[in-house]
């Protein structure tokens, strides 16, 4: 008789969702990570002129059009000053797939995998899903990830560290000194370094740097995305960025899993890149001012929540039963336990909706508060 696979047994539906199908129909979704914005006009447009003169019909490369990966290039010379070479991209289908196409090229069965706690729901997962040994580590006091507490956590069964700057779902930004320090702890280690820049131009202070800059060995892959510097989410586009080596190997494992991202989204892609940026910095504009509105109602409610830097979330410290309170009020949060065991005792919020509602949940978020204190 036919069973199922021990490593697909290992992973559970999302605690996200399980929050989202708890809450009313009316309530005011904090949860969703992602923006409430437009895509871009210039991006759609690239879209409905590829699908209406045929060029999407059909598959493209294996790594995605010519046209996008050169595009997806020139960013990378233009944000960092690196010299990508467009050979060395694959288009993928969102950054979730640029994520499964690193663990399954560099992680062997019981291979260890370290990555934050709390962190993005998908890297337990995905590691687990690559027959891998998933290792969390803990964060410092202010949520960003310790180079010392990574390099302290490599074994000769090490694999690979993931880091996530801006972070989901912390919003913390790692320093420019972090990420030297592990561009550095990839290279002595000899250990890869998945980088998930996927929130890189959601950033309020200071500035977003990639360990890409700093390496001087290989072992740097970064995962990016159209996804939230673009409000493109259901578009599905994201890449994979690192040497033709890997590349050639994370190839083997898209070309028989997808074959190609979709050619639509793919067009999309590439006008977003090369076309007006504007849209984007209106966005963060937005989002920064969002943040100090929630920033301000969580403090004034008397919870102690870390600044966030960057990304569009807030993970604040709060009492036992203050997630449950919330919702059962009509707001949904997300108990920061979804994202690891060290998230106890937090929860997450997402400031990607509107002004109106946010300061309706704040009010809401006070009395809940109150109610539990």
């Amino acid at each position: 008789m036919t069973d199922f696979a021990d490593r697909v047994e290992q992973v559970s539906i999302s605690g996200i969702r399980e929050v989202f199908e708890a809450a009313g129909e009316d309530a005011i979704n904090l949860g969703l990570g992602q923006p409430d914005f437009p895509t871009p006009a210039h991006a759609r447009r690239g879209a409905i002129e590829a699908i209406e003169s045929g060029r999407a019909d059909a598959y493209t490369s294996n790594k995605g059009t010519e046209q996008l990966r050169e595009a997806i290039s020139a960013k990378y010379d233009r944000d960092y000053g690196l010299a990508v070479d467009p050979a060395d991209v694959i288009a993928t289908s969102g950054g979730s797939e640029a994520l499964h196409l690193a663990l399954e090229a560099h992680v062997n069965p019981g291979e260890e995998v370290i990555f934050p706690d709390p962190g993005f729901v998908s890297y337990d997962a995905l590691t687990r899903i690559a027959d891998g040994t998933p290792k969390p580590v803990g964060l410092r006091e202010d949520l960003t990830l310790d180079p010392a507490t990574v390099e302290d956590a490599i074994t000769e069964e090490t694999a690979a560290f993931v880091v996530n700057s801006p972070a989901n779902p912390t919003g913390a930004v790692q320093s420019e000194a972090d990420m030297r320090e592990f561009a550095r702890i990839a290279d002595e280690h000899d250990v890869l370094c998945i980088s998930d820049e996927v929130y890189e131009h959601i950033v309020f202070e200071g500035e977003h740097r990639s360990p890409l800059e700093f390496a001087e060995t290989d072992n740097v892959v970064v995962v990016s995305a159209c996804s939230k510097t673009y409000s493109m989410t259901g578009w599905r586009l994201g890449w994979v960025v690192g040497s033709n080596r890997r590349i050639e190997r994370m190839l083997r494992v898209h070309q028989y899993g997808q074959a190609c991202a979709s050619a639509p989204a793919q067009y999309a892609a590439e006008a977003a890149l090369t076309g007006p940026q504007e849209p984007v910095e209106e966005m963060v504009e937005t989002f920064e001012q969002r943040r100090d509105l929630v920033l301000d109602g969580l403090t004034d409610a008397g919870l102690e929540v870390p600044t966030p830097e960057g990304a569009f979330y807030a993970m604040p410290k709060v009492p036992e039963g203050w997630c449950e309170e919330v919702l059962d009020r009509g707001v949904v949060v997300v108990p920061g336990d979804a994202f690891g065991a060290n998230g106890e005792g937090y929860a997450r919020l997402s400031y990607a909706t509107g002004t109106e509602e946010l300061k309706e949940a704040l009010e809401i978020i006070d009395d809940a508060t109150r109610a539990v204190q």
